[in-house]
């Protein structure tokens, strides 16, 4: 499963960004998509997730900020990243879980600074 992802930027803090990741494989064939962030000298940490049902997670530093949502039409998941702070500032990675593992997209950089 190939997963592309796009929409980060640079955007001052309390501002909005939307991330985009389209994967190549219908999504009744994934369980669950989700994205993760790896900010300078940190390690990859959950961000949030989606499962096939619709039911959401969010770590709880983004809860009230970020929403992801689904288009099974277009096979795309996306986060919606409003109120931007400083500490938002990583590479977020799109994530998709099936049969065969877990695939990841390349990452989009997103940089939240004044």
């Amino acid at each position: 499963v190939q997963l592309q992802a796009s929409g980060g930027g640079l955007v001052q803090p309390g501002g909005s960004l939307r991330l985009s990741c389209k994967a190549s494989m219908s999504f009744r064939r994934i369980y669950a998509m989700g994205w993760y962030r790896q900010a300078p000298g940190n390690q990859r940490e959950l961000v949030t997730t989606t499962t096939s049902a619709g039911v959401a997670n969010y770590t709880d530093s983004v809860k009230g900020r970020f929403t992801i949502s689904r288009d099974n039409v277009r096979n795309t998941v996306y986060l919606q990243m409003n109120n931007l702070k400083p500490e938002d500032t990583a590479v977020y990675y799109c994530s998709a879980d099936h049969v065969w593992g877990r695939s990841w997209g390349q990452g989009t950089q997103v940089t939240v600074s004044s």
